[in-house]
């Protein structure tokens, strides 16, 4: 019986191959083997990912094909990844990926760095800050406070507390855009209102437009539950959407959803303005498109100038909710550890949600909302918000100094808000300065975990998680990583510095 899960194929794997490109060799510099090359970017692939483990790899002549090499390149390339652990084959079953005995498996997505970790290496893959105290502990008391009428009953709330959808349609409505209670679902965290709006909308085979690059959580998320990616590339440097690209990809693709997010956008940081909102909710409307509006970045405006010209919410163009689902949370501007999110859309499409959701959760944690809801309906979300924001700013500046001084090649604009840097890695691929990376002590993601098919291998996101001295050090071990990948060098060390701020 075959252990592999699922199949790669040929064209598939030889574009996410031929994505991975490198800055040219400089003189003396020696070029591996094609073979070593092949299996390098191969063992990369699964490292990152990108590749599943257990996936099977097409049959050596049918990729010797796609990558127009000869057979033997691909047989060696295969044999050195079987010595090396990360591949295995059996006669009449094929060859499939796997990682050598003592390795963790990679994820696919962003996940945490383990707190264990965290003394040698500098986490830069999770856009997330420490809890703004002492408004977390403040939330957590005032909710135990209001918490004993609710242990009295069955504590399930599918659609949320009664409290909390009221107080989120009040802070809708008190934006301009009128809003009832029943216009609102809270969810766990943004990622589980995303998952339920997917099942609701878009089944298996369905095509979704998304923004090219955007969050790869998101994209992983929407890949499992079987959707076809259709990729919509952003405008250039922060200037929001294309929205010649997307009337044509709404007119021609006709896609079930539309993910974006308006509002300093992941990984880019780029704000769409109040002309592109309008012109994306009509074109969605036309092409008979939910478009589900990510607003989780919407407060973290970090430029003075920027709060008195944020555009209108995406919604304030159907406030019905007909064409545009909203999906809002606390995870960014407050702590990712506060997993609550919520859905702004139209009744019939909340009650449907809800009723999908007995095959799911059920209901979100009641004291993490009863904690939500104090902050909402106190002054403690406005000041808690107010810390985040100036952390983040502090931390952009931090960092933004340290690329220009240690990586002075490296090319970006500084978003206005949000919490990511979207980084052109100086013709190095964002793949090897990742693996280069775990081996100088920063953890980085590479560009094409937020892309479809392998786009953005030149990039890399930097978060704005870290500052002062600690800021100093991730850019210093980035610049280590990029000089073993300038140096064509696979399995060399630099040890990180374990560093304590």
């Amino acid at each position: 019986m075959a252990q592999w899960t699922s199949a790669v194929g040929a064209a598939q794997l030889a574009r996410l191959l031929t994505s991975q490109q490198d800055r040219p060799a400089g003189p003396g510099t020696r070029r591996p083997p094609a073979y070593r090359a092949l299996a390098d970017g191969i063992r990369l692939l699964v490292l990152e990912g990108r590749v599943p483990v257990a996936a099977r790899l097409p049959a050596e002549r049918e990729l010797a094909l796609a990558l127009a090499v000869s057979r033997t390149t691909v047989a060696a390339a295969y044999e050195a990844l079987r010595g090396e652990g990360f591949l295995e084959s059996r006669r009449g079953a094929g060859s499939w990926t796997a990682v050598p005995a003592g390795n963790p498996i990679p994820a696919r997505g962003l996940e945490p760095l383990p707190p264990e970790a965290l003394g040698s290496m500098i986490d830069l893959g999770c856009a997330s800050l420490p809890a703004p105290e002492p408004w977390l502990t403040r939330a957590v008391q005032g909710a135990l406070e209001e918490l004993p009428p609710y242990a009295h009953t069955h504590g399930d709330y599918p659609a949320g507390l009664p409290a909390l959808r009221s107080m989120i349609a009040e802070r809708y409505t008190a934006r301009g855009i009128p809003t009832m209670p029943e216009q609102i679902m809270v969810t766990t965290g943004a990622m589980g209102a995303i998952d339920a709006i997917c099942h609701l909308f878009g089944g298996r085979g369905e095509r979704i437009a998304v923004e090219s690059p955007s969050y790869a959580n998101i994209l992983q998320l929407m890949r499992e539950a079987g959707a076809r990616l259709v990729p919509v590339a952003m405008a250039e440097g922060l200037s929001g959407w294309d929205m010649d690209r997307w009337r044509q990809v709404l007119r021609e693709a006709a896609p079930r959803i539309a993910y974006v997010v308006a509002d300093f956008h992941n990984p880019t940081g780029a704000l769409a303005d109040e002309d592109q909102r309008r012109r994306l909710v009509d074109a969605a409307r036309s092409a008979g498109t939910v478009l589900v509006a990510d607003e989780t970045m919407s407060e973290l405006w970090l430029d003075e100038d920027v709060r008195d010209a944020m555009p209108r919410p995406v919604c304030g163009f159907d406030p019905a909710g007909s064409t545009v689902i909203t999906v809002g949370s606390a995870s960014k501007a407050f702590w990712a550890g506060m997993r609550i999110g919520w859905v702004r859309a139209a009744p019939d499409v909340i009650r449907s949600l809800v009723a999908a959701r007995a095959y799911a959760d059920l209901g979100t944690p009641v004291l993490e909302q009863l904690a939500v809801n104090w902050l909402f309906s106190t002054d403690g979300w406005a000041q808690a918000v107010e810390l985040r924001r100036a952390q983040a700013r502090e931390n952009r500046d931090a960092l933004v100094a340290a690329v220009r001084r240690e990586l002075p090649d490296w090319e970006f604009e500084v978003p206005r808000g949000g919490l990511t840097l979207w980084v052109r890695a100086g013709g190095l691929s964002g793949s090897r300065l990742a693996e280069a990376g775990e081996r100088t002590g920063v953890r980085v993601p590479s560009g094409p975990r937020f892309g479809v098919d392998g786009a953005f291998e030149g990039y890399v996101r930097l978060p704005f998680t870290v500052g002062g001295a600690v800021a100093d050090e991730a850019a210093s071990r980035l610049a280590a990583a990029a000089r073993l990948v300038e140096s064509g060098a696979t399995g060399a060390t630099e040890s990180p510095r374990t560093f304590v701020a």
